[in-house]
């Protein structure tokens, strides 16, 4: 990047730590934004200020809220009865997309990883215990389906069992539309795990 002018290089840096952006999207990024009026990189600058400004994590679950409570905790006609537990709030957003479920959600911001340093104060699970109360009758564990969500989902159920109330999981296994011949042995294990009559 010798070649590139500082302010450019310093724009595409910051670029290129976004997810999924590797050097040569970034710097095509900054020369994009170079090109645009002056109107429109001042309009995606207020929007990058605005949503530090005004989007945070709502008081109760965890999802992200513009007012203290998000607008699912805020929603009347959602039960009480049935908590679904997500690593990140976006996972609550693909959830919702089914219009499946109409219960309350509790976000972790993450998952358990020893080897990264990340422990049960590390989660937002203290918070959850404080939840539990006795009009929950499930609390459904939605983690990834890898090593650190499933830990992570071994760790709750050891936690709220005892606590009298219902823990579930949510089922993993082959995709729709998959074919059997390139799914790998975990899936296809936690597929037979989870079948179910038809």
């Amino acid at each position: 990047m010798d070649q590139v002018l500082k302010p450019i290089a310093q724009l595409a840096a910051r670029f290129s730590r976004l997810p999924g952006i590797g050097s040569k999207s970034a710097l095509r990024l900054a020369y994009f934004v170079v090109d645009q009026p002056e109107e429109e990189v001042t309009a995606l600058s207020d929007a990058l200020r605005e949503v530090k400004e005004k989007v945070h994590y709502c008081a109760l679950c965890g999802n992200y809220a513009e007012g203290e409570l998000c607008a699912i905790c805020e929603n009347p006609k959602r039960t009480d009865a049935v908590i679904c537990v997500v690593q990140d709030p976006r996972d609550i957003l693909a959830f919702e997309r089914t219009n499946e479920f109409s219960g309350r959600y509790h976000v972790l911001h993450g998952a358990l990883s020893p080897l990264d340093g990340i422990g049960p104060d590390d989660l937002n699970i203290q918070p959850l215990i404080g939840r539990i109360t006795p009009e929950v009758r499930e609390v459904i564990l939605a983690t990834n389906p890898d090593l650190e969500g499933e830990a992570t989902a071994s760790y709750l159920s050891g936690l709220l069992k005892p606590m009298g109330v219902r823990v579930t999981r949510i089922a993993h296994g082959v995709p729709i539309g998959g074919s059997l011949e390139y799914v790998d042995e975990m899936t296809l294990s936690k597929a037979l795990e989870g079948r179910r009559e038809v």
